[in-house]
């Protein structure tokens, strides 16, 4: 399991909050995402929400697929900012985490701009996770 450098975890931070203000929601809460991948780019993406809620695209699912489209292989962090006291992925999203990153992937979640709710493993927000 590979170590996040400050400087990452800075760029990540700005990178999510930053996406997060593009965020089209028609819910109560915006969430921005930034994705860390193996080569060291960073891809952003936020919510995108659908009047008919059945459609919505999550802010990691937009950020992990994004890093694939760039030519990516394989995310190590992701990063979400949320304005929550408690925010973590939800179960589909999670999905696409374990898929592209694996049980070692980073996942941390920010309330506020480099104030951090969790910063866990996958396996270790997801213990139990089928594999």
């Amino acid at each position: 399991m590979s170590e996040l450098t400050q400087e990452q975890r800075r760029s990540l931070s700005l990178a999510a909050w930053e996406a997060r203000s593009h965020a089209r929601v028609h819910g109560p809460t915006p969430v921005g995402c930034a994705a860390l991948a193996d080569d060291g780019r960073i891809y952003q993406g936020c919510n995108v929400e659908h009047r008919f809620r059945s459609h919505d695209i999550h802010a990691e699912t937009n950020a992990i697929s994004s890093l694939v489209a760039a030519g990516s292989r394989k995310v190590i962090a992701v990063l979400i900012a949320a304005e929550r006291e408690r925010f973590t992925p939800c179960g589909s999203c999670m999905d696409w985490v374990f898929e592209i990153g694996g049980d070692d992937c980073w996942v941390i979640s920010e309330r506020r701009p480099g104030e951090v709710n969790h910063e866990l493993h996958a396996s270790d927000l997801m213990p139990f996770y089928p594999h």
